[in-house]
């Protein structure tokens, strides 16, 4: 390829984000000159002298609601999608036919450049629509509805020099609201031109409004993310034969996840896409002969929606994989705590905290139980979930790299639950009713268990994830386990190495940062509190394409971990998705909620 073809094939895949900057431009402006009477004011009359003033009237509220969907499309025309470029590109004409009329020639030659612009780059815009839900339609109503009720304010609070009287605020919004509707409100304008062009500019935005939102609640659904049962058995099959390969495998049976196979069926790649980032967790699974498969399936459905590719939580082989067949660049994000069943003791100095603790534990009456998931009675299971979700410390429930999201299930017959009971004061255990603290784990592959879940009662006696700890490791041989995931420390190596002796300024100020941050998040306690078992640590990496999309990826992450959620919506997903039975979470391999003596929650990346 020479550099003059290079060069052109560099400048085309930039209109995808010059025209969305140009058509946000357009919009913005439109609005503008739409609310503010001043800046249209002086060729009105030479307008109206020429064409009828409902004519007039018309295109001042077309240019507004033009305006609106030029900025709605922006976000979707730099993603590359096919179908904001068709819907611009039907715009922009009618926006240069407005623009004329209100004699802005410039803004009339801008629009139609941009369009000719997007007609020749008609190939950058190649992207399939993102997979909605129709609960989302909702969300939609509530989002511009508000957006719409904002604009016709200050649309009646612009014309206040042609208002009969003086309308408080409250007749103001009632008339916006009525507007919205189509219906005439309390407001009486002076002119009849003036209140024709509110009337019908908030007929329009009312309209807009509603058509859209009908569009998204009638139109087929698709939910973003979904296993289905025949997904989910070829999971398991593969998790069967490969599943000792990553200690975050199992997790890839979240029922909130989609899944990519390879073209031969023996590798599989589980991802959910969250604000434009198709976002993987952990390794692929399966034969590792067949991994570069399902990456690449994974890298060209990214590409066919235009979603950035992401993979978090992976571990170094698979990263390695990740970044030759996808040219993705890695990032170390922390280490994971594995712990040796064979060499784990509690004697010795190292283990000298632990050992206290768990014995203070003991002598205050508390003892542990270690079943699997399979052996408990439906009312066990009930019971524990229950209180898992009532001792979680948020309204969402997290999770998505490293937690499963349920408990209990039977097809989870295999997971290890660890409980922590406290005896009655007769000296006797109430059967399923006294449990103070519970752990789960999800097996990795046949001689491991992975943490999934870590919580208990907040008026508990602090120690008992120690004790839990302990007792999950000690009773481990009678399963068949041989070794155990714990949980996941962020930037690790970052707090380990800024406290040693001669670590430069910059690692210091590093280590600063994270522990400044722990007030908030449990970075420097998760660390603290797993080092206790003396753990042999794994890294986990992110794989990203280039450095300008981290930002974007790091929100998707806290978006699919859930601890970003969107204001306003989250109780409407709640209302309208159908509920699952109370799932289970799990930290990033683990965080712990609270207590005196470590975290204690389920892991999330």
């Amino acid at each position: 390829m020479s550099s003059r073809t290079r060069s052109r094939h560099k400048l085309r895949s930039r209109v995808p984000g010059l025209a969305a900057w140009a058509a946000l431009l357009i919009g913005i402006l439109d609005i503008v000159r739409g609310l503010v009477p001043g800046l249209r004011a002086s060729r009105i009359g030479e307008i109206a002298s020429v064409l009828p003033g409902s004519v007039t009237t018309l295109a001042e509220a077309a240019s507004l609601l033009v305006g609106i969907l030029l900025i709605m499309l922006a976000h979707a025309l730099r993603r590359r999608k096919a179908r904001a470029w068709r819907a611009v590109v039907v715009l922009l004409p009618v926006d240069a036919v407005l623009e004329g009329l209100h004699r802005h020639p410039v803004a009339a030659s801008v629009s139609l450049l941009l369009w000719v612009v997007l007609l020749v780059g008609k190939g950058e815009f190649y992207a399939l629509s993102d997979p909605r839900s129709r609960w989302r339609a909702l969300g939609h109503l509530l989002v511009l509805g508000a957006f719409d009720v904002v604009i016709g304010w200050i649309l009646v609070a612009a014309h206040h020099h042609a208002v009969a009287g003086h309308p408080g605020f409250g007749d103001q919004m009632r008339h916006v609201v009525l507007g919205l509707a189509g219906l005439e409100g309390p407001v009486v304008f002076t002119s009849e031109r003036t209140g024709d062009l509110v009337y019908f500019s908030l007929a329009g935005l009312g309209a807009l409004t509603a058509v859209t939102t009908i569009y998204l609640a009638l139109r087929p659904e698709r939910p973003v993310a979904a296993l289905d049962e025949d997904d989910e058995r070829r999971l398991r099959a593969l998790l069967d034969r490969y599943g000792r390969q990553d200690s975050l495998g199992y997790f890839a049976l979240r029922r909130d996840k989609s899944v990519i196979f390879s073209p031969s069926g023996k590798a599989a790649v589980a991802y959910r896409v969250v604000a434009g980032v198709m976002l993987a967790g952990g390794d692929p699974i399966g034969d590792p002969e067949a991994w570069p498969g399902a990456i690449r399936r994974f890298l060209e459905e990214a590409g066919r929606h235009a979603w950035v590719p992401a993979v978090i939580g992976c571990g170094e082989t698979g990263g390695e994989v990740w970044a030759r067949e996808g040219g993705l660049d890695a990032l170390e994000i922390g280490d994971e705590a594995i712990v040796d069943v064979a060499g784990f003791t509690l004697e010795g100095r190292a283990l000298r905290n632990v050992r206290q603790m768990v014995r203070r534990v003991e002598r205050l009456g508390y003892t542990c139980r270690v079943r699997r998931t399979g052996d408990l009675s439906e009312a066990e299971r009930e019971h524990i979930a229950g209180l898992a979700d009532r001792w979680r410390g948020t309204e969402t429930e997290r999770g998505f790299s490293m937690a499963l999201g349920r408990f209990g299930d039977p097809a989870d017959a295999g997971c290890l639950v660890v409980t922590a009971h406290r005896a009655t004061p007769e000296g006797e255990e109430t059967p399923g009713g006294d449990v103070q603290a519970v752990l789960h784990f999800v097996p990795w592959g046949a001689d491991g268990i992975s943490l999934d879940l870590m919580r208990r009662d907040r008026e508990a006696d602090p120690g008992l994830n120690e004790l839990l700890i302990v007792r999950a490791l000690q009773a481990a041989p009678d399963f068949g386990v041989t070794r155990v995931s714990l949980n996941f420390a962020m930037f690790r190596s970052a707090l380990a190495r800024g406290e040693r002796l001669g670590a430069g300024p910059v690692l210091r100020a590093w280590r600063g940062v994270l522990v400044f941050l722990s007030r908030w998040f449990q970075i420097e306690s998760l660390y603290r509190f797993n080092a206790k078992f003396r753990p042999a640590w794994e890294p986990r990496f992110l794989l990203y394409p280039a450095a300008r999309d981290l930002p974007r990826i790091g929100v998707a992450a806290l978006r699919a971990e859930a601890f970003l959620t969107p204001p306003g919506l989250r109780w409407a997903g709640g209302l309208l998705r159908r509920r699952r039975p109370a799932p289970v979470p799990r930290l990033l391999p683990g965080a712990v909620v609270g207590g005196d003596s470590g975290p204690e929650t389920r892991r999330t990346a």
